[in-house]
């Protein structure tokens, strides 16, 4: 196909302001991906879509496998709590209260 152009499990992507560092989780618009590069603001960087990650989480919360997980922009982590927070995948091993960090398989495709 002609207009074929990439795979698209990583994309380009410019770094906000404060920069992004490698291994933290991006949120540009749809798009939830982790850095694969580090960048400073206004850099481009590579990020990595889909795939399964460690990610920093709400500490006070107990994660099952197969829960929804949410991104806190507020906090920039991960969490159960839905709200106003973004879906951003499910629990993909469960994670105690308390823990810092959880697995999470991140949605491969888009969501507003």
């Amino acid at each position: 196909m002609k207009n074929y152009i990439q795979p698209g499990n990583v994309l380009t992507l410019v770094a906000s302001a404060g920069g992004v560092k490698s291994g933290e989780l991006v949120v540009q618009g749809a798009i939830v991906a982790v850095a694969a590069t580090s960048a400073a603001a206004g850099e481009e960087f590579e990020a990595k879509i889909g795939e399964v990650y460690e990610l920093p989480k709400t500490a006070a919360e107990a994660w099952a496998v197969g829960d929804p997980v949410y991104f806190d922009a507020a906090n920039k982590m991960a969490t159960s709590t839905a709200g106003t927070n973004k879906l951003i995948g499910v629990a993909a091993a469960a994670a105690a209260n308390p823990s810092g960090s959880g697995v999470v398989r991140l949605n491969p495709s888009f969501s507003a």
